[in-house]
């Protein structure tokens, strides 16, 4: 699995002009991308690793000043440009393996205690946020 966070002020993701998920205090966004060969076991090692990476002000991390968490499922993060002027997506695990494991990561931080705000899968979600910093990481687990 494979995750772009961003530290952000706030964040939110709208589908056809209705806010489904957001935060509104600073906390971590997430774009979550899932690739053929991931399971369970990587949805867990994610999750605790969101829950618990120090890259909110101070070296703190979500657990340490209960931040919220903001997580949208993307499998283009798994596309492929390298080659001609059209990614590839080949990478990318489809819709009916990715979206019970993006949902696997988000349990997975609600049992950890996390709060979370989530995208719709498949959707043409609109997301916006303030990054603080600018702070961006890519986690891959």
């Amino acid at each position: 699995m494979r995750a772009v966070v961003q530290r952000v002020s706030h964040a939110s993701v709208t589908v056809g002009g209705r806010t489904v998920g957001s935060i509104t205090e600073p906390g971590l966004m997430a774009l979550v991308g899932v690739t053929h060969t991931d399971g369970t076991a990587e949805a867990a090692k994610l999750a605790r690793k969101l829950w618990t990476v120090r890259l909110l002000a101070e070296e703190k991390s979500c657990s340490d000043v209960d931040a919220p968490l903001l997580v949208v499922s993307q499998f283009t993060l798994y596309g492929d440009a390298r080659k001609g002027r059209r990614p590839t997506w080949q990478a990318a695990a489809p819709g009916p393996v990715a979206e019970p494991l993006v949902d696997r990561v988000v349990e997975e931080l609600r049992a950890l205690g996390a709060r979370v705000e989530t995208g719709e899968f498949g959707a043409d979600m609109s997301v916006s946020l303030t990054n603080e910093g600018p702070f961006t990481v890519v986690l891959d687990v």
